[in-house]
C-alpha cells in the first residue's frame, strides 16, 4: 500500500518545507522504502518559468523540459531520483486544464466549482502514477490560512477519507520564536497555526518546530497538549551548519521513527545513514579551501541560483575543500576595473540570466579570466558572453552581441527559431509567448575526442538539461576557432554549438546547458568536480 506524508507550513513562510521533505525522504529511503516527492504550489501562474528570480528564485528543470519549483532540485540532490512534469503542479495550471475541459464540453454543462472540479483535480495529480511507491511525499507550498491554498488543503483534507485507514498522515513545520526580552521560546504562534489548520479538518501528526536554540521539555509538553499530538511527535528541527547535516539531525530528534509509528509501522529496518555521515564530515573537516567569484545579476537573492550553489559545495566535496563564493554584482564591473575584485579569486564562474543589464560587465569578467589564466566556467548565458568576448578580444568582430540586447551588425548570439527535438522540429517566432517556449529539459551532445570536457565526462555522448531561447551563432565559428576557441561540443546533428573551450587555458569551458542541475552530493557533476580542482591548483599559485 502507498502511504502518503503531507508536509504543511505555518507562522511564516520561508522555513524550509522543502529541505524539511527532502531530508524525510532521504531518511525513509535509508530505510529501504521507496519514495517520491510532489510539490503543490498555490501561486496562480502556470509555472514559474516566466517570474523574475526575485520573485520566486531558482527555476528548476526536469528532464522531460518542466520548469518547476526550486524545491525539487533538494528533492533530486537528497533522494536521487529524477523529478517530472508530474511533480509540481501550480494553481495556474489546475484552473487552465480545467477551463480548457470546460470549453471542450468534457464537463456535460455542469456548473464548474472549486468544490468539487478544482479539488478533484488536485487529488487526481497526487494520487496518479505512485504503483510501486511506498511513501510519497507531499508539500503545499506557501503557509496554513493564506486564501489562496484553501483548495489544497481541503483536498488533502478529503484524500485522507478517501483512502484506507491508516495510509495518510499530515506533518506541519511551524516556527519557535525566541524572545530575547522574555528569555524564552513562544509557542503560541504555532499553537494559533495548528488551531487554522484544525478548522479546515485537518489535525497534525507531527509537529516540526524550527527554532535556533533546544526546546526546553516544558514547551514540548505544552505543544503536545494544546496541539493535540503526542509529546513524541514534537520534533525539534534546528538550524545546523550545512544543509546536508539535516538528514542526520532529524533523525536523531526521531523524525522518520515518529512518522513510521504514526504508520502504525513497528518492525521498519534501521536507517543506513553512512553516506550522510560520511558527507557531513567531509563539509566539516576540510583540507582546504578556494574562492570562487559568481559574477552575476541577481546576487542579492541567494536562491537565484540553488543548485549552483550547491553544484559547487559537491565539487568542494569531491576535492576535499571547502568552497567561499564571493558574489559579486556584474554591474560593478561597468564602471569598475575587475582585478581589484578578481585578483583573489581562484575561479570565476558567469551563471545563467536573462536581458542585457549586467552584460557587459560579465564579458570584462571574461576578459581578466581569459588573461590571468584563471580558470572561467560559463553557464548558458555565461558561455555566450565568452563567446562574445572572444569575438570582440580574439577575432576583432568589434560589433560582437547578442540580439537579446537588440538589433546588432554582428549577431554572434541570436534567437532560436528551430531546433530537433528527438524525431520531431521545434519551432518558435520573434514575438511569441515566452511560457514554456524556450529550449527545455535533457538534449543530447555529442564531444569532441580529446577535448578537455570530454575528459572531464569521460565520453563523446552526454545528455544534460537546457533552458535557453538564445544561441551561439555557428557562422562564427571559423573565425572563432581561429583565433583558439574551440567549439568541443555540439547537437548531434552538428547544428547548435553546446561546449566551448580555450586550449591554451589551464581550464576555461562554456557550456549552453545547465549542468548543476544534475549535481548530486553522492554524485558530484563531473564539471563542477574538475572546475574546483582548477580552483585547487590557482590557489597554489595566487
Amino acid at each position: 500500500m502507498t502511504r502518503y506524508i503531507f508536509i504543511t507550513g505555518g507562522v511564516v513562510s520561508s522555513l524550509g518545507k522543502g529541505l524539511a521533505s527532502a531530508a524525510l525522504g532521504a531518511l525513509l529511503q535509508a530505510r529501504g522504502y521507496k519514495v517520491r516527492l510532489r510539490k503543490l504550489d498555490p501561486y496562480l501562474n502556470v509555472d514559474p518559468g516566466t517570474m523574475s528570480p526575485y520573485e520566486h528564485g531558482e527555476v528548476f528543470v526536469t528532464d522531460d523540459g518542466a520548469e518547476t519549483d526550486l524545491d525539487l532540485g533538494h528533492y533530486e540532490r537528497f533522494t536521487g531520483r529524477p523529478a517530472s512534469k508530474d511533480d509540481n503542479i501550480t494553481t495556474g495550471r489546475i484552473y487552465l486544464d480545467i477551463i480548457t475541459k470546460e470549453r471542450r464540453g468534457d464537463y456535460l454543462g455542469a456548473t464548474i466549482q472549486v468544490i468539487p472540479h478544482v479539488t478533484n483535480a488536485i487529488k487526481d495529480f497526487v494520487l496518479k502514477g505512485n504503483d510501486g511507491v511506498d511513501f510519497v511525499l507531499v508539500e503545499i507550498g506557501g503557509t496554513v490560512g493564506d486564501i489562496e491554498g484553501l483548495p489544497f488543503f481541503e483536498a488533502i483534507r478529503q484524500i485522507k477519507s478517501d483512502l484506507p485507514r491508516g495510509a495518510c498522515i499530515y506533518t506541519h513545520l511551524t516556527l519557535l520564536p525566541f524572545i530575547p526580552s522574555a528569555g524564552e521560546l513562544k509557542t503560541k504562534p504555532t499553537q494559533h497555526s495548528v488551531a487554522e489548520l484544525r478548522s479546515i479538518g485537518i489535525q497534525p501528526d507531527i509537529l516540526l518546530c524550527r527554532s535556533d536554540r533546544e526546546i526546553p521539555k516544558e514547551e514540548r509538553r505544552k505543544l503536545a497538549l494544546f496541539c493535540n499530538v503526542r509529546e513524541t511527535a514534537v520534533i525539534e528541527a534546528r538550524d545546523v551548519a550545512s544543509i546536508y547535516d539535516v538528514p542526520i539531525a532529524y533523525h536523531e530528534q526521531g523524525l522518520d521513527t515518529e512518522v513510521l509509528a504514526a504508520f502504525g509501522i513497528e518492525d521498519a529496518p534501521k536507517p543506513d545513514l553512512s553516506r550522510w555521515r560520511k558527507i557531513s564530515q567531509t563539509i566539516h573537516n576540510p583540507e582546504g579551501e578556494v574562492t570562487i567569484a559568481i559574477v552575476g545579476k541577481y546576487t542579492g537573492l541567494k536562491d537565484a541560483y540553488k543548485s549552483l550553489t550547491e553544484a559547487l559545495t559537491h565539487g568542494g566535496i569531491a576535492n576535499g575543500v571547502k568552497v567561499k563564493l564571493d558574489w559579486i554584482e556584474s554591474e560593478i564591473f561597468e564602471q569598475d576595473d575587475p582585478a581589484p575584485h578578481l585578483e583573489h579569486v581562484h575561479g570565476i564562474l558567469v551563471p545563467g540570466g536573462f536581458g542585457q543589464r549586467g552584460a557587459e560587465g560579465k564579458i570584462k569578467a571574461v576578459t581578466f579570466a581569459r588573461e590571468r589564466k584563471v580558470p572561467y566556467f560559463g553557464i548558458c548565458f555565461g558561455m555566450q558572453m565568452a563567446v562574445i568576448e572572444g569575438a570582440r578580444s580574439l577575432a576583432g568582430i568589434k560589433n560582437a552581441n547578442s540580439t537579446e540586447f537588440g538589433a546588432t551588425k554582428e549577431p554572434v548570439v541570436g534567437l532560436m527559431t528551430e531546433w530537433m527535438k528527438g524525431n520531431e522540429l521545434e519551432q518558435r517566432a520573434q514575438g511569441g509567448d515566452l511560457g514554456g517556449t524556450m529550449r527545455l529539459g535533457a538534449y543530447q551532445a555529442t564531444l569532441k575526442s580529446g577535448s578537455k570536457i570530454a575528459d572531464i565526462y569521460h565520453s563523446t555522448s552526454i545528455s544534460e538539461r537546457h533552458r535557453h531561447r538564445y544561441e551561439v551563432n555557428m557562422s562564427y565559428r571559423e573565425r572563432l576557432e581561429d583565433k583558439g576557441m574551440v567549439f568541443c561540443g555540439t547537437s548531434p546533428d552538428g547544428l547548435l554549438p553546446e561546449t566551448i573551450e580555450y586550449a591554451d587555458h589551464p581550464w576555461f569551458i562554456g557550456v549552453q546547458y545547465h549542468p548543476e542541475l544534475k549535481s548530486r552530493p553522492f554524485e558530484p557533476h563531473p564539471l563542477f568536480s574538475s572546475f574546483i580542482a582548477a580552483a585547487v591548483e590557482q590557489s597554489r599559485l595566487v
